[in-house]
């Protein structure tokens, strides 16, 4: 099927997509109240509830719900995902990059089963495929990942005192923590993230859940099963949430430990063992809503010494009232850079493995050595239609750091210019919730370039266009 799929041409793709779209598309109706929602992390849906037979209604509920005992004690719930991405960028990194000539096809497969053993032994286990066409200088590694274990693990689930459960996981999973600030799946990118290691969670009473974590991230190679646990990298840490006091507003803390073999700034390469404590509060009230962030690091850098902090700010507010209901946003943000890279310490802020989308879906800049200011307006004509414009102002915070990508590579190295200001950006997004199970994307971005750009290399306005087709079942 995914051979197939690479083979075909741009038209007919698109074809094919329109017709799905057209199969698919009946109306959504009226929900069940507690029929579960499709999840970004799919292992966190519960069907269950299609245990009785009269609440199958939907054409693929048996797959989501198959008793294998008579009384149930036994079940399989099977899912996956069909996401056709066509993204076109034109003068790559203000230039920098190769250019596409026709644009890129980034085509995503996944399937996943869900074997319940009576209620307290679980396994998971989903497969990838992630395909791409049309890359200048060949796919990256999160553009392609032909076919390969994405997620693998058990649960073992016990009760605990009264009102609490714990729960161990053991294997290859998908991890998110928080808002992803600092780790999310990178779902926006062709290839979304995992780890390998042990997880135990406990839910408390009181609304309360804490975290314990012990990974390495897996290592994406472009073939078929050869990926692996990336023995130079490490992740661990506890996190807790919950709600906090009788205010309208829930806490997030955390510890996280970081460890790159192989880690690299514009100061150079060299270990890093990195120590972060955040705190996050994060909820709405009469219209408003927030999610603020404050982070600290402290560590090792080679022989040095290493300490950085972030705060990370999103606010807004929402005219229920209003036709359309729309939302004006204000998300303020900074990040510590390197003050010194002929010395031997270091200052740059590190998000671990933040969201691949972290300010944007072109997906260029990265939370390091940075300040911005990013209002939006999003408004919903249809209750199934969300459009958005947002402006991200970017600068840099230290002139002597560079500005990094998402994934953290040096993007533009700081020595060539003492200017702070790097690029606007303008965005304009449109979502159609088609069904429960398809959505249609239209993305454009425009970046244009500031005088740091101009001062230390190739500085053409970017134009990204992105369309996508994504059907969950």
């Amino acid at each position: 099927m995914f051979h197939a799929v690479v083979g075909a041409s741009r038209s007919q793709v698109v074809v094919l997509l329109a017709a799905v779209a057209v199969i698919v598309a009946t109306p959504i109706g009226a929900q069940e109240p507690d029929r579960p929602a499709y999840r970004k992390l799919r292992y966190e849906e519960d069907w269950s509830v299609l245990r009785d037979p009269a609440r199958r209604a939907e054409p693929l509920d048996r797959l989501k719900y198959t008793p294998l005992t008579a009384d149930g004690w036994a079940w399989l719930s099977l899912g996956g995902e069909i996401r056709e991405r066509y993204e076109y960028t034109h003068d790559p990194a203000w230039g920098q990059d190769p250019q596409d000539e026709h644009g890129v096809l980034l085509q995503r497969y996944t399937l996943h089963t869900d074997l319940h053993l009576g209620p307290n032994l679980r396994v998971f286990v989903e497969l990838l495929s992630a395909l791409a066409n049309g890359r200048a200088g060949g796919a990256s590694p999160v553009d392609e990942d032909q076919f390969d274990i994405l997620q693998a693990f058990f649960d073992l689930s016990l009760d605990l005192i009264e009102g609490a459960r714990g729960t161990v996981r053991i294997g290859r999973q998908e991890v998110s923590l928080g808002s992803g600030r600092l780790v999310d799946i990178r779902a926006g990118p062709n290839v979304p993230r995992s780890f390998n290691g042990a997880r135990v969670f406990a839910t408390l009473p009181g609304g309360w859940r804490v975290d314990g974590l012990v990974t390495r991230p897996t290592e994406i190679r472009s073939g078929v099963f050869d990926d692996k646990v990336d023995d130079s990298q490490a992740l661990w840490g506890v996190y807790a949430l919950g709600p906090l006091f009788d205010v309208p507003t829930s806490l997030d803390a955390y510890y996280l430990g970081y460890h790159n073999a192989h880690a690299t700034y514009q100061q150079g390469t060299a270990t890093e063992t990195r120590h972060t404590l955040g705190v996050r509060v994060w909820g709405e009230r009469s219209g408003w809503d927030w999610n603020w962030e404050l982070i600290g690091q402290l560590g090792t850098f080679g022989n040095g010494h290493l300490a950085a902090w972030s705060v990370a700010s999103d606010t807004g507010y929402t005219w229920g009232s209003l036709p359309w209901t729309p939302r004006l946003g204000l998300s303020a943000n900074v990040a510590s850079g390197d003050r010194n890279p002929a010395d031997r310490n270091l200052q740059t802020f590190n998000p671990l493995y933040p969201r691949g989308n972290y300010f944007s879906e072109l997906s260029l800049l990265g939370p390091r050595n940075f300040y911005n200011l990013h209002p939006s307006l999003t408004v919903s004509p249809h209750p199934r239609l969300v459009l958005t414009g947002d402006v991200d102002c970017f600068w840099r915070l230290e002139a002597t750091d560079g500005v990094y990508t998402p994934s953290g590579q040096l993007l533009r190295s700081g020595a060539g210019s003492q200017a702070h200001y790097v690029a606007t950006e303008l965005s304009l997004n449109a979502a159609w919730q088609v069904t429960r199970s398809v959505a249609l994307t239209a993305i454009y971005s425009h970046s244009f370039p500031g005088p740091f750009i101009r001062d230390t290399g190739p500085s053409r306005a970017i134009d990204f266009v992105e369309l996508t087709f994504r059907m969950l079942f």
